[in-house]
């Protein structure tokens, strides 16, 4: 296949590089557009007023000096065509299960190819030390073996985490929805070089609600989580109560 990879955490990172030898050594063709530095939960923005340009690191690799959506944008006008079959972005540094798939620069870049008509996948490994991106890497590879891109159609797209263990720890696959997470002690405080006091976001993990069928339940268990993705915000369960009282005004 013709894929082309993305990411938020910059084309020089550790997951992209992992994952596009492992798709080459499976004989795929590949094109990297990615962001030229780290654009980690700029979640779906694009750059409106800032001039952008591309630099190229070899063959078929591509930076932009811009987000994850700009990537995908401007890629689509000027890098690349209608000819890719599948645009996969990740692998990502960290999770991007519940509600983090909102902020995640990852998840969006895959969202907005499927904006463009492009078949997405976002991948991650769930950790941020350590990381055994190789494992992702295969799991990826065997995914795609298995043709696991037919299943995806229109206005969809799929978000995998992968355990951060030995390809051979890994457990199975699962088919999950997006879970709940909550962050403590969010807010980090800190000292600069003057002595003033500056905050960071950021701070303890999140401790994660392990709901059955939650994608955080199951790669904390040693499964692969896929959960198909769509960014519907209507609350359909809702839209009655809502129609109801305005009826009645």
């Amino acid at each position: 296949m013709k894929i082309l990879l993305t990411n938020d955490d910059g084309i020089h990172a550790e997951g992209i590089k992992a994952l596009e030898e492992e798709l080459i050594a499976r004989g795929h063709e590949i094109i990297v557009v990615a962001p030229l530095t780290q654009q980690s939960a700029t979640s779906h923005s694009i750059s409106l007023f800032k001039p952008m340009q591309f630099t190229q690191f070899g063959e078929n690799r591509y930076a932009l000096n811009g987000t994850p959506s700009d990537c995908m944008i401007l890629g689509c006008q000027i890098i690349f065509d209608k000819s890719i079959d599948l645009v996969i972005s990740g692998i990502n540094s960290g999770p991007n299960m519940g509600e983090d798939v909102l902020y995640s620069g990852t998840v969006a870049a895959a969202l907005e190819a499927m904006f463009l008509g492009f078949k997405s996948i976002a991948i991650s490994i769930t950790d941020y030390q350590d990381q055994k991106f190789v494992t992702a890497a295969k799991v990826m590879a065997d995914l795609l073996d298995e043709n696991i891109h037919e299943l995806i159609k229109e206005n969809e797209s799929l978000n995998i985490n992968v355990p951060n263990i030995d390809f051979d720890q890994i457990k199975g696959i699962k088919a999950t929805e997006t879970g709940h997470r909550k962050y403590y002690n969010f807010v980090r405080e800190e000292k600069n070089e003057q002595g003033e006091t500056v905050y960071f976001i950021g701070g303890d993990r999140p401790v994660w609600q392990e709901d059955v069928n939650s994608d955080a339940s199951a790669v904390f268990s040693g499964y692969v989580s896929i959960t198909p993705i769509s960014p519907n915000f209507t609350k359909h369960t809702s839209y009655d109560k809502v129609k109801s009282w305005i009826e009645t005004k």
